[in-house]
């Protein structure tokens, strides 16, 4: 561990601003002088005690709950000190700033009591659990996803997660890889024992099963990263096809402003909703077309960037206009220009509006939906095409939460194990390049739980969650 992580650490653990209760956690080795030195007491090991909260003079502070963790059973792993106090913002500022104060002063050997206690960077705490072995890495993330989960199908998949549930699967593989490793290193280590190794063991059909499994584990893994991340998706056309009008219709909220006034839409507004609690970005845009006016195109800049951004496309057209040739002419300029700027992994869902209006029913398509925005027809079957769009298969109850990292660490692996699948085929294998091809795939699995892992990543990581978590 780095040095810093020797130092006593403390911190305000709940959210800024008013509330019942707010607490002040601090994390160190060896804190029970500390908290003796603190409060006027001893306390006993993970038990409540309702006492004044003392200033350096006796007088208190307030009057709170404090608890006691010695390590290693607590959060950290460390000896851990929690301080809960009425959640006024100026009540836990005195209490962060008396044991800051109380750490200096001089014990009876003329020490001071916690020296080189500090506050606590973000995500410090959970940094050390990770450390000192409470957690892993891919349970850390969990916390931090399970703070931020926007809907509760995220915040019961990433709670999955915390138990430990993609721990295990991503264990299990491990287990069988590190065993298939041992095979093929047993074999490059005595060449010139006649038995074969790999055949005797059943390294092909080894290799083959653990293949299988990764497949599992990936797709749930992309399921799970949908639900954390979702699908960013931009609703684009010409003025007054009613992408705002669709915009609000989905958000069942007036956030963008409706008129007849074409480029009303100056500049993008956009809102999370969610579909069977996947969350999608949902971004209504200037509408397409030639303009005089600086500001409009301005705005029309702004829409071919968050295009090119988008995982998928809402191309809106107006049903009302389709007759006029200058505004079929138009709607085919747009089609083009997505199909020359947009990657083919971005699929242009069409969707044509206003279909009370052009007296049309609306529902799916041969070549896209049918819906009226204002009314709200056929949002069902948007939706539920939005959904197929993102990938998502099921909301399966027993989904953990996953990141786009695990995604792309687990299809890193997929493709070690397919170029060792190659070598074992081959009439004449190179047992080194095989050996080699497993202990990269082993390592791409283990940067997942933090087995391998660059302390550039670590601090990505920890740096997103809050202070005192």
């Amino acid at each position: 561990m780095l040095a810093r992580h020797h130092d006593p650490i403390v911190a305000i653990a709940t959210a800024p601003g008013r509330g019942a209760v707010g607490i002040v956690r601090v994390s160190g080795r060896q804190l029970a002088g500390f908290v003796r030195h603190l409060l006027g007491r001893e306390l006993r090991a993970r038990e409540a005690t309702y006492l004044p909260f003392p200033d350096a003079q006796g007088a208190p502070l307030d009057h709170g709950l404090a608890l006691y963790f010695p390590g290693p059973h607590s959060y950290t792993g460390e000896d851990v000190l929690e301080l809960q106090a009425h959640g006024g913002p100026v009540v836990l500022q005195l209490l962060l700033a008396r044991c800051l104060e109380a750490a200096q002063e001089r014990s009876a050997d003329g020490q001071p009591v916690l020296p080189g206690l500090r506050l606590a960077q973000p995500g410090e705490f959970t940094e050390r659990a990770f450390f000192n072995d409470k957690i892993d890495l891919a349970q850390a993330e969990a916390i931090a996803d399970l703070i931020d989960a926007s809907t509760a199908a995220a915040a019961r998949s990433a709670s999955r997660s915390l138990s430990g549930d993609f721990s295990r699967e991503i264990s299990t593989l491990r287990d069988a890889l590190i065993h298939l490793r041992m095979l093929v290193e047993a074999t490059l280590d005595f060449p010139e024992e006649e038995i074969d190794f790999l055949q005797q063991a059943d390294a092909w059909g080894q290799l083959e099963r653990l293949q299988a499994q990764l497949d599992v584990v990936l797709a749930r893994t992309q399921q799970g990263a949908l639900l954390r991340e979702g699908i960013k998706v931009v609703i684009a056309g010409q003025p007054n096809a009613g992408k705002s009008s669709l915009l609000n219709a989905l958000a069942g909220a007036e956030l963008a402003i409706v008129t007849p006034i074409a480029g009303t839409t100056r500049d993008k507004v956009q809102e999370t909703i969610q579909i069977n609690g996947v969350p999608l970005h949902v971004i209504d845009t200037a509408g397409l077309r030639e303009s005089d006016d600086a500001v409009e195109r301005i705005g029309i800049e702004r829409a071919w960037e968050e295009i090119a951004r988008a995982d998928a496309v809402l191309f809106l057209h107006d049903l009302t206009r389709q007759d006029a040739e200058d505004y079929r002419s138009a709607d085919a300029e747009i089609a083009q220009t997505l199909a020359q700027k947009l990657p083919a992994s971005v699929p242009v869902l069409h969707v044509w509006n206003k279909a009370d209006a052009a007296d049309a029913t609306p529902g799916a398509q041969e070549d896209g939906l049918l819906l009226s925005a204002r009314l709200g027809q056929g949002l069902d079957a948007l939706r539920q095409r939005l959904l197929e769009i993102a990938g998502w298969q099921s909301a399966a109850e027993g989904l953990y939460i996953a990141r786009a990292r695990h995604v792309e660490a687990l299809q890193a692996t997929q493709a070690h194990l397919q170029e060792a699948r190659e070598q074992l085929q081959s009439p004449d294998p190179a047992l080194d390049l095989l050996a080699e091809e497993l202990r990269l795939a082993h390592n791409h699995l283990g940067a997942i739980t933090g087995e391998f892992t660059s302390d550039d990543l670590l601090g990505v990581i920890f740096s997103s969650f809050c202070i005192g978590k």
